[in-house]
């Protein structure tokens, strides 16, 4: 039966169209009945059908024909694109059509030339449809409309009328992008497609009218199940010609649960996270998807791999010594300090975890190592981790005991259930600037699903990341290869406060650039402050035989002076200056950066340029990595030149909802993210991985020059 629909509706169109339409009438209105030279006015075709009859949206579906419009316009005068009213959805035996009933108003803008001669001027055309019932018949019909050009600018009586009209177009004022991926195999050239929306508590239901496309067409059929805090359509896409598409544009129409519409324009994009990318490759975003279960495996071996990024080695440092420590005490004691380790990486995971799935619920854009954004807690983490490298240099001690030995006994070296779980937490806070190899997907999928995926996924990066010290404990036989504690375990205590000490300077690196004005001069002052009262509590307090109550007060107004004077009074601390974007410089003899955007990216490949996109951060150190060994060289440098590509670069410390959106979209979480658009305006970009070398980001430019 549909296909002898179609036969029908194709007969129908290729009969000559009539002069005349009983079933519809046309008529043009103006939102002028005067105008001055240079303005551009709104014309109306009002379109009226009897019951029963429907006309067809700019996509008329899986049959019909859209409305077509032939002007005659006076010298000077032009018309733009038909804006479109939202259209109603019919399904009938299999087939989806947009159509419109009754009453529709077509809306034109109408641009006058600046050298448009004064006087009346007649705009007039026809206008060709096709009206269906039970059969379809196509129609046509002549319309015409009288408009002044002068020195004033009047409203007509239609003003109202047009205005209404426009109430009823799908809002453009701000594009939204969501993210699609294709969901099975390709049959009888379609392939089923899966698109993902935030829509809301106030939206019921939602759908995706699609705009026509060259070489594709997307299937009006739709499901619409709820997953949680996100809603996900099924869909389907037929191909006609050339690939399977990376984007395509409609309208999302949200069913609201008062019982009113709202329509959006949107583009859907094919997301990253939905492509499987191991290290050393480059995604074209057109992989297969991410399952849950494939997030929570690959999150584990992310978490593994963690262990040995630059990021945690501060902390493996520390649970060497623990380990030499434990390495005399019973099984059951090493078990139960294994497990309040792992428990204490659990419980920051957690912690992450809530903090995404929080900001997410407030309508916010959350993102890895979002706590490093904010400039309160990397204060507060400069000072924790400069407390921790002068109690491994022996400044201060927090003592478990009283004999000598218990030097190696504070909570950052001794495996006490305190200095476990502390180590835990210091662990993940530590881990949050980097990313491993297989990490980037799992949370990138992690992050655009309900809550209850993201604490799974992020549990599983925790459990990666305690498994090597898990298993070490539960297995104490495992640990002979180590040495017996002894006097050295003293100075390799002293040792392993370096690269702690390391760790607070990268700290107070990140820490100024959210304090631009004096920041490097107060934050420096802070942390002398507080190394002085470290100082002088170990010195005088703890150590000494006399006057220690002097020595704790002079403790307790250093750290009085260090807030309320520094981080008060002359920081302030609690409201720093915002930032928004990073300083874009180039080294002598580097890339010549520009600021990444959306329309910067869009402008350079309308010129048919490769584009190199870098989303980095100070706070990165996967992001700084990268640029030393495989963005900021030679090689990379000449290539840019050659393929004659525009750099363009995000880095700023704290990541804008606009930036966070397009990491989301490209299967990110956080950074680092870098994106390689091709020259050829239609492909889609290729996402490299998230440790990068020199040869793939070589290769990748030589694939968007092709």
């Amino acid at each position: 039966m549909s296909l002898l629909i179609r036969i029908l509706i194709l007969m129908a169109v290729l009969l000559p169209a009539q002069a005349f339409s009983a079933n519809t009438t046309v008529r043009l209105i103006l939102s002028h009945q005067e105008a001055k030279p240079g303005e551009t006015i709104v014309a109306g075709l009002e379109m009226k059908m009897k019951p029963g009859w429907h006309t067809y949206w700019r996509n008329p579906g899986d049959s019909g024909q859209e409305t077509k419009i032939a002007w005659t316009l006076p010298a000077g005068v032009a018309v733009d694109p038909i804006q479109w009213p939202l259209p109603g959805k019919l399904e009938e035996e299999g087939l989806v059509t947009y159509i419109y009933k009754e009453t529709v108003m077509l809306l034109i803008p109408v641009r006058l030339g600046k050298d448009v001669a004064p006087g009346a001027l007649i705009l007039k055309g026809k206008a060709s449809w096709l009206e269906c019932e039970k059969s379809c018949i196509p129609g046509s019909g002549m319309f015409e409309a009288s408009l002044t050009v002068g020195n004033v600018s009047k409203i007509s009586s239609d003003a109202a009328q047009i205005s209404e009209w426009t109430g009823k177009l799908p809002a453009s004022d701000r594009l939204l992008e969501i993210p699609f991926s294709y969901d099975g195999p390709e049959k009888d050239e379609q392939k089923p497609v899966k698109l993902v929306w935030k829509a809301g508590p106030e939206v019921e239901s939602w759908d995706f009218f699609p705009y026509t496309h060259k070489g594709f067409e997307v299937g009006g059929l739709s499901s619409n199940p709820i997953a949680g805090d996100l809603s996900i359509l099924a869909k389907s896409i037929r191909k006609i010609d050339g690939d399977w598409p990376a984007t395509f544009n409609g309208v999302i129409v949200s069913i609201l649960r008062s019982g009113g519409t709202e329509a959006r324009e949107a583009t859907a994009k094919l997301s990253a996270a939905s492509a499987s990318v191991g290290p050393g490759q480059v995604s074209t975003s057109t992989s297969a998807p991410v399952t849950l279960w494939k997030a929570i495996f690959t999150g584990f071996l992310g978490g593994l791999i963690l262990n040995i990024m630059p990021c945690v080695l501060p902390v493996i440092a520390l649970k060497i010594l623990g380990f030499i420590n434990q390495a005399q005490n019973r099984k059951s004691e090493i078990r139960k300090l294994g497990m309040v380790y792992t428990a204490g990486v659990l419980v920051s995971f957690l912690v992450l975890a809530g903090l995404v799935i929080g900001v997410k619920s407030v309508g916010g854009a959350a993102s890895w190592g979002m706590q490093l954004q904010n400039p309160q807690v990397v204060l507060v983490l400069t000072m924790l981790v400069t407390l921790v490298a002068l109690n491994l240099f022996g400044v201060f001690e927090i003592n478990l005991g009283g004999t000598a030995m218990s030097a190696a006994g504070d909570l950052s070296a001794r495996e006490g259930p305190g200095g476990a779980f502390f180590n835990g937490v210091l662990a993940t806070v530590l881990a949050t600037p980097c990313t491993a190899p297989f990490l980037a997907p799992a949370l990138g999928f992690a992050f655009v699903q309900p809550s209850a995926t993201i604490l799974l996924v992020f549990l599983s990066v925790g459990f990666g990341l305690a498994l090597p010290y898990l298993l070490l404990s539960w297995e104490p036989a495992w640990l002979k290869f180590l040495p017996k504690p002894g006097v050295w375990m003293l100075k390799f205590k002293v040792a392993m406060g370096f690269p702690m000490l390391a760790t607070a300077i990268w700290l107070f690196d990140n820490a100024t650039e959210f304090f631009p004005e004096n920041g490097t001069l107060w934050i420096g002052l802070l942390l002398l402050t507080v190394g002085a009262a470290a100082w002088v509590y170990g010195e005088f307090f703890q150590r000494g035989r006399s006057r220690k109550a002097w020595g704790l007060i002079t403790v307790i107004a250093l750290v009085l002076f260090s807030y309320f004077f520094i981080l008060e009074k002359n920081l302030e601390w609690r409201h720093p200056p915002k930032l928004v974007q990073g300083k874009v410089s180039a080294l002598p003899g580097g890339i010549d950066w520009r600021p990444w955007s959306p329309a910067a990216v869009e402008t350079a490949r309308k010129e048919g340029r490769p584009v190199f996109v870098d989303f980095t951060a100070k706070w990165c150190l996967t992001c700084q990595l990268n640029k030393k060994t495989s963005i900021e060289i030679d090689a990379v440098r000449e290539k840019l030149k050659e393929i004659n590509a525009v750099a363009l670069i995000e880095n700023s410390p704290v990541k804008s909802e606009e930036v966070v959106r397009e990491l989301n979209k490209h299967g990110r979480a956080g950074v680092p993210l870098v994106l390689v658009y091709p020259k050829d305006g239609s492909k889609p970009p290729m996402v490299l991985p998230e440790i990068l070398t020199k040869t793939i980001v070589l290769e990748a430019l030589r694939k968007a020059a092709e």
